[in-house]
């Protein structure tokens, strides 16, 4: 029986190759295709990242009020600030309207009726990040003392959504939500004294409460900025390519620190030093693995340069790194009362630490 099909079988056998080849040419992608493809899987992965981070977001707002709850009452709120920095259709329905976003507010329970007290504003750290139970000891300590603490997710933080993640505005529009979380409090708080206003921030938010003191100097009484991100052409140089994307991307900078170094100038606070005005007090660290000393030598330069007065410590190679004094070690704690003791002499809260 085998005999009878052999030669075709042979014929099918030989030809396999040749029509494997030709579907397979027929079903391979374009490599368009293979980019368009690529892409709906980066958009599905961005997504998902955005999913969990929201849901990290959730789960750490609960925690807010086990882990400070018995000292603050613990509040958060959408309020309201400048438009984007960049509008796709500028034009369009709703464009020129304000950047909405929230904030953390931290009031001590034992505040006595008709008392005034002090408020700081505490800005996150990271290109981008979210305030979270990360600051909590720090938040204890702080409202410990009699503050009352304003801690603003402003535009770009994660746990939001896509949409404003993009609106990211480093050390530019994102100065604007701090202010406007400022004005908020001030201006609902009745029990806020708003001669007794102060500034504090590290990293990230260090570079963002020196640029905001810098463009509202009557508007705060001292500034404290912790390993600050002091200016971003030194820092593009030592950082590697996915943080250089992060201000690239077309929905944030849009060019690279080669392309326009000006704008990378414009958002670095050692370029504006002249405009110091209140207290400052800065402090880093030799071994900062994150922010490099060499970063905040240069503000400290600059700011002498300048003839400014100002107050600054540099740690020698303290354990910690970058979070070196935002620890639980005993450094890290007395550094904390440094900042302290900085902070009070001239916000005077009503339980001032000894």
């Amino acid at each position: 029986m085998l005999a009878r099909y052999f030669p075709s079988m042979v014929i099918v056998v030989a030809l396999l190759p040749r029509l494997a080849g030709s579907a397979a040419a027929q079903s391979a992608p374009s490599p368009e295709q293979v980019a368009n493809q690529l892409q709906e899987l980066r958009d599905s992965q961005q997504g998902l990242e955005q999913r969990l981070d929201e849901l990290a977001k959730a789960i750490d707002d609960l925690a807010w009020f086990q882990r400070v709850g018995d000292l603050a009452v613990v509040e958060k709120w959408r309020i309201a600030s400048t438009p984007p920095a960049n509008q796709p259709n500028p034009t369009g329905l709703g464009a020129g309207n304000p950047v909405k976003f929230y904030t953390y507010t931290f009031v001590p329970k034992d505040r006595k009726p008709g008392e005034k007290l002090p408020m700081l504003i505490l800005p996150h750290g990271g290109v981008h990040a979210d305030f979270t139970t990360y600051h909590a000891h720090i938040i204890r300590e702080l409202v410990a003392q009699g503050y009352v603490v304003v801690a603003p997710d402003f535009r770009g933080s994660t746990g939001y959504g896509r949409e404003f993640f993009e609106l990211i505005d480093y050390g530019g529009r994102e100065v604007d939500d701090i202010h406007a979380s400022r004005d908020w409090a001030a201006d609902n708080f009745d029990f806020v004294d708003p001669r007794r206003i102060g500034l504090i921030g590290w990293s990230h938010g260090g570079l963002i409460v020196l640029m905001e003191t810098f463009a509202h100097p009557k508007d705060y009484a001292c500034v404290f900025a912790g390993v600050p991100v002091s200016d971003l052409v030194q820092r593009m140089g030592y950082q590697g390519t996915s943080y250089e994307n992060e201000f690239s991307a077309k929905y944030h900078i849009g060019k690279t620190v080669n392309e326009d170094i000006a704008e990378y100038k414009r958002r670095s606070p050692v370029w504006s030093v002249d405009k110091l005005a209140v207290p400052l007090l800065i402090h880093t660290n030799t071994n900062d693995e994150d922010v490099n000393v060499i970063e905040v030598e240069h503000l400290i330069q600059a700011l002498k340069a300048a003839g400014k007065k100002f107050e600054y410590k540099v740690y020698q190679d303290a354990a910690g790194g970058h979070s070196f004094d935002r620890m639980d070690t005993a450094l890290a704690h007395q550094a904390r009362r440094e900042i302290y003791a900085f902070l009070a002499h001239y916000l005077n809260p009503p339980h001032a630490l000894p």
